[in-house]
């Protein structure tokens, strides 16, 4: 995106991302800002950069913020979900957007052990260790597990937070996997937490089966980027 920005602008371009997301992880949405001395109108740029980028990345809106704006240091909130192809046999169509497994999930027990991360909490056991952050205490407001009406063969793992760790989603969902499977108990997730030690904590789930579907800035909304 910088290279494809300087490009266009015919300066150097540096973007800040409002979410860092792992490699094979999609997005619905996100959010970017960066500086420019060029005078074209913010709502032109999409229509200029779209015929640059590839097929599989489009802008949708671009608005100018104040000068002193960063994506990642203002309050918000972010809902990713987790989706679970859960059949005996893989179905291809759907191989780049789940994480598949034949094994059958018990799905009440995987909403009953989410129920235990809702909240404030430090989520040292479920970040990385290779994690950066100054702090691991993060708030989940929302985190639920359910069948698709529609299409029973897909678990989506829902959740919304003021904000995740390195590889935070991956390994709530990894956990959840297990506590579906039996191999865990649902009360083995508060455990984790007070552990507070990667180590304690659940496998990392394959990145393809998660996706950034909503991003909330609570005193922007000209920028917030709607729930799917």
């Amino acid at each position: 995106m910088n290279e494809t920005l300087s490009s266009l602008f015919q300066e150097e371009i540096q973007v800040i991302g409002a979410s860092r997301t792992d490699a094979g992880v999609h997005a619905y949405g996100n959010v970017a800002v960066f500086d420019t001395t060029a005078r074209i109108p913010a709502e032109k740029i999409p229509y200029a950069l779209n015929r640059r980028l590839p097929e599989d990345i489009r802008i949708q809106k671009a608005v100018q913020v104040a000068d002193d704006f960063h994506p990642r240091r203002c309050e918000s909130r972010k809902t990713y979900e987790y989706r679970i192809l859960n059949t005996p046999f893989l179905i291809p169509q759907k191989r780049l957007y789940a994480h598949w497994t034949y094994y059958d999930l018990d799905v009440e027990r995987m909403r009953r052990a989410a129920k235990c991360l809702i909240g404030e909490h430090d989520f040292k056991s479920f970040c990385s260790v290779n994690t950066q952050a100054e702090s691991t205490v993060r708030t989940i407001y929302e985190l639920d597990v359910c069948r698709k009406e529609d299409s029973p063969e897909e678990i989506v793992i829902r959740v919304t937070g003021n904000g995740f760790l390195y590889n935070m989603v991956r390994i709530i969902a990894g956990t959840l996997i297990e506590v579906g499977r039996g191999r865990l108990e649902p009360e083995d997730v508060m455990r984790m937490l007070e552990a507070k030690d990667r180590r304690a904590g659940g496998p990392t789930a394959p990145a393809k089966g998660l996706t950034l579907v909503g991003y909330h800035f609570v005193e922007n909304e000209e920028i917030t980027k709607k729930e799917i």
